[in-house]
């Protein structure tokens, strides 16, 4: 079944015929081609903070059940911090321009992510 679904996509897409002088129906908000919208990393994090914070009064007003998935979640916050911090210092930054954006010491930073970038050679 995959060879046959690798096959037909393949094949050149016929043309389509001419126009003659019709109008599209092509619905332009729905076009493919359509430039991508840009969204601002502090719209982004607003975003996320409302979801995370919606997840947890969810919780709170009695879904016991999904509280693992919101700890888990906090789990992957903190991954995500750990990847951004080791990308900046990769990309030059030092540990005082990350400690001040955060608002911690320089030694503080260092100590919360340094010795993971020293374990994988990038400290």
């Amino acid at each position: 079944m995959a060879s046959l679904t690798a096959a037909l996509d393949a094949r050149p897409m016929p043309e389509a015929p001419a126009a003659a002088g019709r109008r599209s129906t092509v619905k332009g908000g729905l076009t493919p081609s359509r430039p991508r919208r840009v969204v601002e990393n502090s719209a982004y994090a607003a975003f996320v903070r409302r979801a995370v914070r919606a997840h947890g009064r969810r919780i709170g007003s009695g879904d016991v059940e999904a509280l693992a998935d919101l700890l888990a979640l906090s789990v992957e916050i903190e991954r995500a911090l750990t990847t951004a911090v080791h990308g900046l210092r990769a990309a030059g930054y030092s540990w005082a321009e990350i400690a001040g954006r955060i608002g911690v010491t320089r030694q503080a930073a260092q100590q919360r992510w340094g010795a993971a970038l020293q374990v994988t050679g990038r400290g």
